[in-house]
């Protein structure tokens, strides 16, 4: 096996400026970090993770906390943390932490003991002072999709309420008023969000919102999109447009009105929200808000990893926007 001072003695160097070109860290000069790449391609040297650790208390290692990463919405947050991690020689430790609030700060724990320094964490269980209290306690801690404003500078978030107003004022410059809202039942913060976005819009446009029209899934998902559209209908309920909490839920929503003979968008129209892979997959194409979460990813864990180096990052703001991506599943409403 190719050890670090194999390297070193072919190259004619010292181990720590081996250490230093591995660790892309420190100065080098350009024709002395040439050479020490050279060999180490060609001895095909490959450091050790764990001794690493050990030496410095801190793995080159990023931490990514989700719910599941096989949800689309999650595989992509997880692959545009790895992009980043690719520019900086980081490995990606990816844990799953669905159930509950304890499952959360379990998955910490063991980044922690991975000597995990810089986390990207997506709480949905953990309150706001049990994440300010952890961001205090690890530097390199990002929260993603949550605003906490005591650590606000350590959180990478989207205005959802901005994002959701401008679906509804689309839906209003299409001749529509007459709006359907499917959201999620569960106390998920940004479904709150994203409906009093709605509601200002709405109100804005000095309509009248029916609030039975609001109807709420068990899930998220597309069989929670067919179970709520389908309580409106079998309660002989008239819309003319549809405003689905996301994507999932506005393709069951797709699927029950086709099962009814009524037509996407001639009928009603339908909107969703974070264009995944599903939006134009489904017949038609999916009008919804672009929610840049690869892209949220890579900076929240390049943000990770400079915190973690003790680089400070305080006055900055994270905040993205989403942006409409208009298809075929909304019409125009005709003046009558």
């Amino acid at each position: 096996m190719v050890t670090i001072k194999d390297v070193a003695r072919i190259a004619g160097v010292s181990t720590s400026t081996v250490s230093r070109v591995v660790r892309k860290q420190g100065k080098v000069g350009k024709v002395c970090r040439a050479k020490v790449q050279k060999v180490i391609d060609e001895l095909g040297y490959r450091p050790n993770i764990n001794a690493q650790a050990l030496v410095s208390k801190k793995s080159n290692s990023l931490g990514v906390v989700i719910p599941q990463v096989s949800m689309p919405f999650f595989g992509s947050l997880a692959c545009g943390a790895e992009e980043a991690t690719k520019e900086n020689n980081y490995r990606v430790l990816i844990i799953n932490a669905l159930e509950n609030e304890q499952a959360e700060l379990d998955a910490i724990d063991s980044l922690l003991q991975h000597r995990c320094g810089a986390i990207v964490f997506h709480s949905v269980h953990c309150s706001d002072e049990t994440l300010a209290d952890l961001a205090e306690k690890i530097p390199g801690l990002v929260l993603i999709n949550r605003l906490v404003s005591k650590v606000a500078h350590r959180c990478v978030w989207l205005d959802n309420n901005t994002g959701a107003q401008e679906a509804t004022r689309y839906l209003v410059n299409k001749g529509h008023a007459d709006f359907a809202i499917i959201t999620r039942q569960d106390t998920n913060p940004d479904s709150q969000v994203r409906l009093d976005g709605i509601r200002t819009a709405i109100n804005n446009a000095n309509i009248q919102l029916d609030t039975s029209l609001i109807a709420y899934g068990d899930t998220a998902d597309m069989d929670g999109g067919r179970q709520s559209v389908r309580h409106l209908l079998d309660q002989g309920k008239k819309f003319t447009a549809v405003l689905c909490y996301n994507d999932n839920m506005a393709v069951g929503v797709i699927h029950e009105l086709h099962a009814r003979g009524i037509r996407v968008p001639e009928d009603i129209s339908v909107i969703g929200f974070d264009d995944l892979l599903i939006s134009i997959a489904c017949i038609p194409e999916l009008t919804t808000m672009h929610y840049p979460i690869r892209e949220m990813a890579s900076y929240a864990a390049n943000l990770a990893i400079e915190l973690s180096d003790n680089v400070n990052s305080s006055g900055r703001t994270h905040l993205f926007m989403p942006h409409l991506i208009e298809r075929d599943s909304v019409n125009v409403v005709d003046a009558k």
